[in-house]
Protein backbone atom coordinates (compact mmCIF):
# COMPACT_ATOMS: atom_id res chain seq x y z
CA UNK A 1 0.00 0.00 0.00
CA UNK A 2 1.53 2.97 -0.97
CA UNK A 3 0.50 6.68 1.02
CA UNK A 4 0.41 8.16 -2.82
CA UNK A 5 0.75 7.24 -6.13
CA UNK A 6 1.20 9.91 -9.11
CA UNK A 7 -0.01 9.46 -12.98
CA UNK A 8 2.52 11.11 -14.40
CA UNK A 9 6.20 12.00 -14.90
CA UNK A 10 6.86 15.45 -15.99
CA UNK A 11 8.02 18.49 -14.58
CA UNK A 12 3.90 18.43 -12.09
CA UNK A 13 4.72 14.92 -10.99
CA UNK A 14 7.84 14.85 -10.48
CA UNK A 15 8.04 17.73 -8.65
CA UNK A 16 4.80 16.43 -6.23
CA UNK A 17 6.92 13.15 -5.79
CA UNK A 18 9.80 14.89 -4.51
CA UNK A 19 7.66 16.83 -1.50
CA UNK A 20 6.24 13.95 -0.95
CA UNK A 21 9.33 11.53 -0.59
CA UNK A 22 11.20 14.28 1.53
CA UNK A 23 8.55 14.03 4.05
CA UNK A 24 9.57 10.15 4.22
CA UNK A 25 6.13 9.07 2.41
CA UNK A 26 5.43 5.80 0.26
CA UNK A 27 5.43 7.32 -3.06
CA UNK A 28 4.65 5.44 -6.46
CA UNK A 29 5.26 7.56 -9.70
CA UNK A 30 3.71 6.02 -13.16
CA UNK A 31 4.62 7.67 -16.11
CA UNK A 32 3.82 6.38 -19.78
CA UNK A 33 6.63 8.13 -21.67
CA UNK A 34 4.23 10.83 -23.75
CA UNK A 35 4.51 13.76 -22.13
CA UNK A 36 4.39 17.04 -24.03
CA UNK A 37 7.57 18.03 -22.65
CA UNK A 38 9.54 15.42 -24.92
CA UNK A 39 8.68 17.06 -27.57
CA UNK A 40 9.94 20.25 -26.56
CA UNK A 41 13.24 21.15 -28.95
CA UNK A 42 14.70 23.48 -26.54
CA UNK A 43 13.95 24.93 -23.25
CA UNK A 44 15.50 28.40 -22.47
CA UNK A 45 12.92 30.17 -20.18
CA UNK A 46 13.42 28.04 -17.07
CA UNK A 47 15.41 28.79 -13.91
CA UNK A 48 18.63 27.25 -13.66
CA UNK A 49 19.99 26.42 -17.51
CA UNK A 50 21.65 29.57 -19.07
CA UNK A 51 22.62 27.65 -22.66
CA UNK A 52 18.49 26.44 -22.43
CA UNK A 53 17.65 22.46 -22.03
CA UNK A 54 16.00 19.96 -24.48
CA UNK A 55 12.79 18.98 -23.65
CA UNK A 56 13.55 15.25 -23.17
CA UNK A 57 16.46 15.79 -21.04
CA UNK A 58 14.77 17.76 -18.73
CA UNK A 59 12.28 15.03 -18.67
CA UNK A 60 14.46 12.63 -18.01
CA UNK A 61 16.68 14.59 -15.52
CA UNK A 62 13.77 14.64 -13.54
CA UNK A 63 12.66 11.10 -13.27
CA UNK A 64 16.43 10.73 -12.07
CA UNK A 65 15.98 13.17 -9.52
CA UNK A 66 12.88 11.37 -8.84
CA UNK A 67 14.49 8.31 -7.94
CA UNK A 68 17.83 9.48 -6.56
CA UNK A 69 15.65 10.60 -3.57
CA UNK A 70 13.80 7.38 -3.19
CA UNK A 71 10.87 7.91 -5.44
CA UNK A 72 9.38 4.69 -7.06
CA UNK A 73 8.97 5.04 -10.27
CA UNK A 74 7.46 3.12 -13.48
CA UNK A 75 7.25 3.02 -16.88
CA UNK A 76 3.16 1.48 -17.71
CA UNK A 77 0.38 2.84 -19.12
CA UNK A 78 -2.54 3.02 -16.62
CA UNK A 79 -5.85 2.01 -18.04
CA UNK A 80 -8.45 1.80 -15.41
CA UNK A 81 -8.68 4.20 -11.55
CA UNK A 82 -10.80 2.29 -9.13
CA UNK A 83 -12.17 3.74 -5.69
CA UNK A 84 -12.84 0.67 -3.11
CA UNK A 85 -13.85 2.63 0.23
CA UNK A 86 -10.94 4.93 1.35
CA UNK A 87 -8.39 2.87 -0.92
CA UNK A 88 -7.65 4.09 -4.62
CA UNK A 89 -6.81 1.26 -6.69
CA UNK A 90 -4.64 2.15 -10.19
CA UNK A 91 -4.57 -0.90 -12.69
CA UNK A 92 -2.09 -0.94 -15.78
CA UNK A 93 -1.41 -3.27 -18.13
CA UNK A 94 1.00 -5.16 -16.01
CA UNK A 95 -0.63 -4.95 -12.49
CA UNK A 96 -2.52 -3.20 -10.06
CA UNK A 97 -1.26 -0.93 -7.76
CA UNK A 98 -2.84 0.62 -4.44
CA UNK A 99 -2.62 3.98 -2.39
CA UNK A 100 -4.23 5.76 0.14
CA UNK A 101 -4.32 9.24 -2.39
CA UNK A 102 -4.04 9.59 -5.97
CA UNK A 103 -2.23 13.20 -7.39
CA UNK A 104 -3.52 13.39 -11.28
CA UNK A 105 -0.30 14.69 -12.89
CA UNK A 106 -0.75 13.42 -16.60
CA UNK A 107 -0.59 16.56 -18.23
CA UNK A 108 -3.61 17.87 -20.84
CA UNK A 109 -4.70 16.14 -23.48
CA UNK A 110 -7.60 15.15 -25.62
CA UNK A 111 -7.92 11.98 -26.96
CA UNK A 112 -10.20 12.82 -30.30
CA UNK A 113 -9.61 12.43 -33.77
CA UNK A 114 -9.96 14.27 -37.15
CA UNK A 115 -12.74 12.90 -38.40
CA UNK A 116 -15.50 14.62 -40.09
CA UNK A 117 -19.05 14.81 -37.51
CA UNK A 118 -16.95 14.18 -34.37
CA UNK A 119 -17.25 17.60 -33.03
CA UNK A 120 -20.64 18.11 -34.96
CA UNK A 121 -21.75 14.86 -32.48
CA UNK A 122 -20.40 15.36 -29.78
CA UNK A 123 -22.67 14.95 -26.17
CA UNK A 124 -25.17 13.30 -29.64
CA UNK A 125 -23.17 9.70 -29.69
CA UNK A 126 -19.70 10.73 -29.36
CA UNK A 127 -18.53 9.82 -25.63
CA UNK A 128 -14.93 9.80 -24.22
CA UNK A 129 -16.01 7.16 -21.23
CA UNK A 130 -17.31 4.40 -21.07
CA UNK A 131 -18.38 3.59 -17.65
CA UNK A 132 -20.04 7.42 -17.44
CA UNK A 133 -22.17 6.94 -21.04
CA UNK A 134 -22.57 3.17 -21.10
CA UNK A 135 -25.36 2.86 -19.37
CA UNK A 136 -27.52 4.70 -22.22
CA UNK A 137 -26.27 2.06 -24.72
CA UNK A 138 -27.86 -1.18 -23.08
CA UNK A 139 -29.05 -3.76 -25.55
CA UNK A 140 -27.72 -0.98 -28.39
CA UNK A 141 -25.15 -0.77 -30.80
CA UNK A 142 -21.56 1.21 -30.55
CA UNK A 143 -18.37 1.31 -31.84
CA UNK A 144 -14.83 1.89 -30.19
CA UNK A 145 -12.31 4.32 -31.72
CA UNK A 146 -9.01 2.94 -30.71
CA UNK A 147 -6.84 0.12 -31.06
CA UNK A 148 -4.35 -0.32 -27.58
CA UNK A 149 -4.83 -1.37 -24.54
CA UNK A 150 -7.23 1.74 -23.36
CA UNK A 151 -9.38 1.24 -26.12
CA UNK A 152 -9.63 -2.52 -24.90
CA UNK A 153 -10.24 -1.22 -21.89
CA UNK A 154 -13.21 0.61 -22.35
CA UNK A 155 -14.16 -2.13 -25.09
CA UNK A 156 -15.00 -4.77 -21.70
CA UNK A 157 -17.00 -1.77 -19.76
CA UNK A 158 -19.10 -1.68 -23.10
CA UNK A 159 -19.44 -5.59 -23.12
CA UNK A 160 -21.85 -6.44 -20.75
CA UNK A 161 -24.03 -3.39 -21.43
CA UNK A 162 -23.92 -2.77 -25.58
CA UNK A 163 -25.53 -5.84 -27.59
CA UNK A 164 -23.12 -5.27 -30.03
CA UNK A 165 -19.62 -3.63 -30.02
CA UNK A 166 -17.55 -2.90 -32.98
CA UNK A 167 -13.79 -1.98 -32.87
CA UNK A 168 -12.48 0.26 -35.27
CA UNK A 169 -8.84 0.94 -35.90
CA UNK A 170 -8.96 3.79 -38.04
CA UNK A 171 -6.43 1.49 -40.20
CA UNK A 172 -4.06 0.61 -37.16
CA UNK A 173 -3.21 -3.03 -36.18
CA UNK A 174 -6.23 -4.72 -34.70
CA UNK A 175 -6.41 -5.57 -31.23
CA UNK A 176 -6.64 -8.80 -29.39
CA UNK A 177 -9.77 -9.27 -28.01
CA UNK A 178 -12.02 -12.19 -27.74
CA UNK A 179 -15.82 -11.42 -27.32
CA UNK A 180 -18.80 -13.18 -28.77
CA UNK A 181 -20.45 -9.19 -29.10
CA UNK A 182 -17.35 -7.80 -30.24
CA UNK A 183 -16.35 -7.22 -34.11
CA UNK A 184 -13.44 -5.24 -35.37
CA UNK A 185 -13.07 -3.65 -38.61
CA UNK A 186 -9.78 -2.09 -39.76
CA UNK A 187 -10.34 0.35 -42.42
CA UNK A 188 -9.86 4.37 -42.10
CA UNK A 189 -12.86 6.27 -40.99
CA UNK A 190 -14.12 8.67 -43.42
CA UNK A 191 -16.72 10.52 -40.88
CA UNK A 192 -19.15 9.72 -38.94
CA UNK A 193 -22.81 11.05 -39.49
CA UNK A 194 -26.23 11.83 -38.51
CA UNK A 195 -29.41 14.40 -38.19
CA UNK A 196 -29.49 15.07 -34.31
CA UNK A 197 -27.59 12.01 -33.65
CA UNK A 198 -24.89 9.42 -34.15
CA UNK A 199 -26.65 7.04 -36.61
CA UNK A 200 -23.72 6.13 -38.86
CA UNK A 201 -19.84 5.42 -39.29
CA UNK A 202 -18.66 5.76 -43.21
CA UNK A 203 -15.31 4.61 -44.30
CA UNK A 204 -12.95 5.54 -47.03
CA UNK A 205 -14.79 2.78 -49.10
CA UNK A 206 -17.75 4.12 -48.87
CA UNK A 207 -19.11 1.57 -46.97
CA UNK A 208 -21.48 1.97 -43.78
CA UNK A 209 -21.47 1.16 -39.93
CA UNK A 210 -24.83 1.55 -38.36
CA UNK A 211 -24.09 2.37 -35.04
CA UNK A 212 -25.89 3.94 -32.12
CA UNK A 213 -22.97 5.40 -30.24
CA UNK A 214 -19.31 6.04 -31.07
CA UNK A 215 -16.71 5.55 -27.96
CA UNK A 216 -13.35 7.18 -28.28
CA UNK A 217 -10.25 5.49 -26.69
CA UNK A 218 -7.67 6.51 -29.09
CA UNK A 219 -4.17 6.07 -27.48
CA UNK A 220 -3.50 6.44 -23.92
CA UNK A 221 -6.15 7.49 -21.96
CA UNK A 222 -5.63 11.64 -20.10
CA UNK A 223 -6.07 12.88 -16.94
CA UNK A 224 -9.82 14.26 -17.96
CA UNK A 225 -10.84 10.71 -19.17
CA UNK A 226 -9.85 9.51 -15.85
CA UNK A 227 -11.72 12.83 -13.89
CA UNK A 228 -14.91 11.78 -15.58
CA UNK A 229 -14.62 8.02 -15.17
CA UNK A 230 -14.27 8.97 -11.26
CA UNK A 231 -16.65 11.37 -11.11
CA UNK A 232 -15.02 14.42 -10.62
CA UNK A 233 -15.52 17.61 -11.79
CA UNK A 234 -14.17 19.27 -15.09
CA UNK A 235 -14.44 22.39 -16.48
CA UNK A 236 -13.65 22.67 -20.36
CA UNK A 237 -11.88 19.47 -20.32
CA UNK A 238 -9.61 20.51 -17.25
CA UNK A 239 -9.57 19.38 -13.78
CA UNK A 240 -11.35 21.49 -11.22
CA UNK A 241 -9.13 21.72 -8.18
CA UNK A 242 -9.57 24.18 -4.86
CA UNK A 243 -6.25 26.17 -3.56
CA UNK A 244 -4.48 22.82 -2.81
CA UNK A 245 -4.96 21.19 -5.66
CA UNK A 246 -7.81 18.74 -4.25
CA UNK A 247 -11.04 17.86 -6.70
CA UNK A 248 -13.94 17.44 -5.18
CA UNK A 249 -13.24 13.39 -4.65
CA UNK A 250 -11.50 13.27 -1.23
CA UNK A 251 -8.15 12.12 -1.63
CA UNK A 252 -7.78 12.78 -4.86
CA UNK A 253 -5.56 15.54 -5.95
CA UNK A 254 -3.88 17.05 -9.54
CA UNK A 255 -1.26 19.41 -10.90
CA UNK A 256 -0.08 21.01 -13.91
CA UNK A 257 -1.66 21.02 -17.60
CA UNK A 258 -4.49 19.13 -16.81
CA UNK A 259 -5.98 21.64 -14.23
CA UNK A 260 -5.40 24.46 -17.06
CA UNK A 261 -3.82 27.69 -16.83
CA UNK A 262 -0.11 28.59 -17.77
CA UNK A 263 1.20 26.13 -19.77
CA UNK A 264 4.78 26.25 -18.53
CA UNK A 265 7.16 24.19 -16.92
CA UNK A 266 7.32 26.61 -14.11
CA UNK A 267 3.90 26.78 -13.29
CA UNK A 268 3.66 22.96 -13.53
CA UNK A 269 6.26 22.83 -10.99
CA UNK A 270 4.52 24.64 -8.54
CA UNK A 271 1.24 22.93 -8.99
CA UNK A 272 3.43 19.83 -7.88
CA UNK A 273 5.14 21.51 -5.00
CA UNK A 274 1.24 22.45 -3.77
CA UNK A 275 -0.19 19.38 -4.59
CA UNK A 276 2.65 17.11 -2.93
CA UNK A 277 1.90 19.69 0.49
CA UNK A 278 -1.34 19.08 0.65
CA UNK A 279 -0.85 15.09 0.08
CA UNK A 280 0.93 15.10 2.90
CA UNK A 281 -1.04 17.31 4.93
CA UNK A 282 -3.84 15.21 4.22
CA UNK A 283 -2.32 12.00 4.96
CA UNK A 284 -1.51 13.43 8.56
Amino acid sequence: MYDTIILGGGPAGVSASLYCKRANKNVLMIYSNDSGLLKAHKIDNYYGFEDGISGEELYNKGIKQAENVGVEAIQEEVIKIEIDKNIFRVITTEKSYEAKTIILAIGAKKNTLNIQGIQKLEGKGISYCAICDGFFYKNKIVAVIGSGNYAISETNDLINIARKITILTNGEKAPEIRADNVDIVTKKIKEISGENKVEEVIFDDETLLKTDGVFIAQGTAGATEFAKKLGIITKNDKIVVNENMQTNIKGIFACGDCIGGLLQVSKAVYDGAKAGLAVVEYLR
